[in-house]
C-alpha cells in the first residue's frame, strides 16, 4: 500500500465525535449565513439558471469579494453549487428558498433566522436556570404581543407556519376518516393550510377556522385559492376565553406546544364545554419518546427549547398529553405518528 493510499483510508480515532462538536460549534454561523442570504434574496436572484458573484453583487448592491465569499459558504452548506469559478446554481435545497417554487420554505427560513426568533436564544442560559421564557428579556413584551405590534412580521409568521404545515397537510387527510364529520373546527388554524388539505380530500365536511384577527389575516386568500371559501367560516376569537360551538371534530395543530400546562388545560376545557359527547379532539404535534432515541432527529428537541425561550410552552410526551386531556375532561384514545419525514403525531381524545 502506498503512503497516499494509506493516508486516504486512514480515519483518525475520534474523528466523527470531533466533527460533531465542530459542526455544532459553527452552527450559529450557518444560521447567520442562511439568514443573510434569504434577506438579500440570493436564491431568487440566481433563479433557475446560473448567477455569477459579480452579477449578483451588482444586482444586490453588495461588495463583490464579500458576495463571492457568501456564495461559496452557501455552496459549502449545500444550498448552491459552484459550476465554475464565481458561477453558481441553486441545489434542490436552495430551490426551496426561492419564492416561486412548490413547497417553498422561504418564509420559514426568513422567520426562524429573524432577530425576533434568534434574540431570545442569546439568553438560553437564563431560561435554563429559571425555566422562564426569555423573549421578554430581549424585546420587553411576549412573542405574540410582539407580532401584533409588527403586522409585516405577523404576516411572515403566518406564511411560515403554513409552510411548516405542508408536509403534515399532505399526510394527515389520508391518516384519518375525516369524511365522517359534519363540521371540523380548526382551533388556532391560521391561514387554513391544514384544514384546506383535509377539506379538499374529503368533500363532505364543512370547516371553521378559529383564531385571532392577526392569525386569520392570510386565510381568505388561501381559501379562495383552494376554492374553499364557501365551505369554511372564519371566526375571530380567543381560545383562552372560549371555543366556537357546532363542531364534531376539534383540531389543534402546533397550538398546544406554545403554552404552559395550565394554559393548555384552559384551551382544552373551553373545547370540552362545546364539543358533543360523540365528538373527537385531535391534537397534531411532535410527541417526544420517554427516552431520547439514539440517532433521532434533534428537531423536536430544538423546538422544545425554542418554546422555552420564545413563547413559554414545550413539546410533550404521550403521558404529558394524556395528563392534559384528563384534566380537561377528555380521555386519550390513540397516539399515532404521521409517515416520515413528518415529526408530527396525531393525538386523539374523546370527551368523558
Amino acid at each position: 500500500m502506498t503512503g497516499a493510499e494509506h493516508e486516504k483510508e486512514y480515519t483518525p480515532p475520534g474523528w466523527q465525535a470531533r466533527d460533531t462538536v465542530m459542526r455544532l460549534a459553527f452552527g450559529q454561523m450557518s444560521t447567520q449565513v442562511l439568514g443573510v442570504a434569504v434577506r438579500l434574496g440570493v436564491f431568487d436572484r440566481v433563479g433557475g439558471g446560473e448567477g455569477t458573484a459579480d452579477g449578483l453583487a451588482r444586482a444586490l448592491g453588495t461588495h463583490p469579494g464579500a458576495t463571492l465569499r457568501l456564495l461559496r459558504a452557501l455552496a459549502g452548506l449545500g444550498l448552491l453549487a459552484e459550476t465554475a469559478p464565481g458561477a453558481f446554481v441553486t441545489t434542490a435545497a436552495g430551490d426551496l428558498l426561492r419564492s416561486g417554487t412548490p413547497g417553498t420554505l422561504l418564509s420559514l427560513a426568513r422567520m426562524f433566522t429573524d432577530p425576533s426568533m434568534q434574540r431570545g436564544w442569546e439568553f438560553l442560559d437564563q431560561a435554563v436556570r429559571t425555566g422562564e421564557t426569555t423573549f421578554e428579556t430581549a424585546f420587553g413584551t411576549d412573542f405574540f404581543g410582539h407580532l401584533k405590534e409588527h403586522p409585516e412580521l405577523s404576516a411572515e409568521f403566518n406564511v411560515a407556519m403554513g409552510q411548516a404545515t405542508l408536509v403534515a397537510a399532505e399526510a394527515l387527510p389520508g391518516h384519518h376518516d375525516f369524511g365522517r364529520y359534519g363540521t371540523i373546527v380548526d382551533v388556532g388554524g391560521g391561514d387554513g393550510t391544514l384544514l384546506a388539505a383535509i377539506l379538499r380530500a374529503h368533500p363532505g365536511p364543512r370547516g371553521v377556522i378559529y383564531d385571532t384577527a392577526e392569525g386569520l389575516a392570510q386565510a381568505p386568500a388561501r381559501l379562495a385559492a383552494q376554492g374553499l371559501t364557501d365551505r369554511v367560516t372564519l371566526t375571530v376569537g380567543d381560545f383562552f376565553a372560549s371555543a366556537p360551538a357546532g363542531g364534531d371534530l376539534y383540531l389543534l395543530k402546533s397550538v398546544i406546544h406554545d403554552w404552559t400546562d395550565e394554559q393548555c388545560v384552559t384551551i382544552l376545557r373551553h373545547i370540552r364545554t362545546v364539543i358533543p359527547d360523540s365528538g373527537t379532539l385531535m391534537i397534531v404535534e411532535p410527541v417526544l419518546p420517554a427516552v431520547v432515541d439514539a440517532g433521532t432527529t434533534p428537531l423536536a428537541y430544538l423546538s422544545d427549547l425554542n418554546m422555552l425561550v420564545n413563547v413559554g410552552g414545550r413539546e410533550r410526551t404521550a403521558d404529558d398529553f394524556a395528563a392534559l386531556c384528563t384534566e380537561a375532561g377528555f380521555a386519550l384514545d390513540a397516539v399515532s405518528p404521521l409517515p416520515q419525514p413528518n415529526v408530527f403525531h396525531v393525538v386523539e381524545a374523546k370527551p368523558v
